[in-house]
């Protein structure tokens, strides 16, 4: 099967859509996007639209973000985990946009990863959700799920994003992420993958050479 034909089939799979995905679709502006994205590192979805509310409810532009007290942030998005790092990041973020980009969240890779807290996975996150450029971004879901299809062999998400822009179609880079991580949450997980009722079974390599190496070197430390 051709790179489009497997991600339709996983698509025919899967339910309801991930955060980033609803703040797309409902045309929020890149600096919630940009925002959220940046509350949800090491967190889950739901844990990450929770903040994302609470934080918005309240304050909504980079100028209120940046004369916030920095407690009051904390307090709202406690609930994405590590909030006090994630606070003082996204007040630095909301000041340096006032002061460097008008208030704007800028829609270029290198300058969106000059941003305090915003590494690659990020910058391409808000270049896809919220400027429809084609970028990859790699997270743990799209870091598996592509070693385990075979189309990427690969230690870590950034040599992954480098390889997947070598090897999947320019055209199907936005919608990649959008599938790939709901196709990790739903279907693929981490632990114990539900390959019986996965649409894909049949043509899945299933290569776990990729956490197995992971393992292997985390029992020898």
């Amino acid at each position: 099967m051709e790179y489009k034909e497997i991600l339709d089939e996983i698509e025919k799979q899967l339910e309801g859509e991930a955060h980033l995905d609803e703040l797309a679709r409902k045309k929020q502006d890149p600096f919630k996007i940009l925002i959220s994205t940046i509350l949800s590192a090491r967190t889950r979805d739901a844990n990450t639209r929770i903040a994302t509310e609470k934080l918005f409810a309240k304050y909504n532009t980079p100028e209120s973000i940046a004369k916030a007290n920095i407690d009051d942030i904390e307090q709202l998005v406690k609930s994405s985990g590590f909030y006090k790092v994630k606070a003082a990041r996204i007040k630095e973020v909301s000041k340096i946009l006032i002061e460097e980009y008008n208030s704007n969240v800028p829609d270029d890779y290198e300058e969106l990863l000059n941003l305090p807290g915003v590494g690659s996975k990020t910058a391409n996150c808000v270049l896809v959700y919220a400027f429809k450029v084609p970028a990859i971004p790699v997270d743990t879901h799209v870091h598996r799920i592509s070693n385990r299809l075979g189309w990427v062999t690969t230690k870590n998400p950034l040599k992954t994003e480098v390889a997947l822009k070598n090897t999947i179609p320019k055209e199907l880079w936005i919608k990649l992420n959008r599938l790939l991580v709901r196709f990790g949450q739903q279907i693929c997980v981490s632990i114990k993958p539900k390959c019986d009722v996965c649409s894909i079974n049949k043509i899945c390599p299933k290569d776990f050479s990729m956490e197995l190496a992971v393992k292997k070197k985390k029992k020898s430390l």
